[in-house]
Parts: C-alpha cells; sequence; structure tokens
C-alpha cells in the first residue's frame, strides 16, 4: 500500500504533467481532474504504479508523442530549476 509521501509524490507529478499537457492544448482541465483521480485510486489498490501518461494513453485522451512532448518539457523544467539551485 502508497504512504502519504509516495501519494503526494504522484498527485504532484501528475498535476505537474497535467498542467503543461493543458497548457500545450492536448488535454482539458476536466479530464486532468478524472486521471488524478483514476490514478490516485488505482495506486492505493495496486502494489503497481500507474504513471498519469499511462493512463491518458489508455483513454485515448493523448498520443505517445504527445505525452513525449510533456515529458521533455517535465525534463526540461527540471534541468533549468536544478542549474538555478546550483548557481544561486
Amino acid at each position: 500500500m502508497m504512504d502519504d509521501k509516495a501519494l503526494y509524490s504522484t498527485t504532484d507529478y501528475g498535476y505537474r504533467f497535467g498542467k503543461i499537457a493543458i497548457m500545450k492544448g492536448f488535454i482539458t482541465e476536466q479530464q486532468l481532474v478524472e486521471v488524478l483521480d483514476d490514478q490516485i485510486d488505482h495506486n492505493l489498490m495496486s502494489d503497481n504504479h500507474k504513471f498519469i501518461g499511462e493512463i491518458f494513453l489508455e483513454k485515448g485522451w493523448m498520443t505517445q508523442d504527445q505525452i513525449g512532448i510533456v515529458l521533455e518539457n517535465l525534463s526540461n523544467i527540471k534541468t533549468y530549476s536544478s542549474s538555478y539551485l546550483i548557481q544561486s
């Protein structure tokens, strides 16, 4: 079963993934809310973690290419944040 820290990490990451997908016009805010709820329910009831992009793909709401674009944007944000923290 998932602990509170892992659950927060999942929802935080999923929220960031979703916000980028919304900004890119790939999904709606309502779709994000539904998928986050699905992800939390799945992860609380199962031993295997389901990624938010995987759920969007299963529902047919995003393509693999769109998921790749969002992941690339997430990666760029993390890289920028890390380099900014090191320089500060």
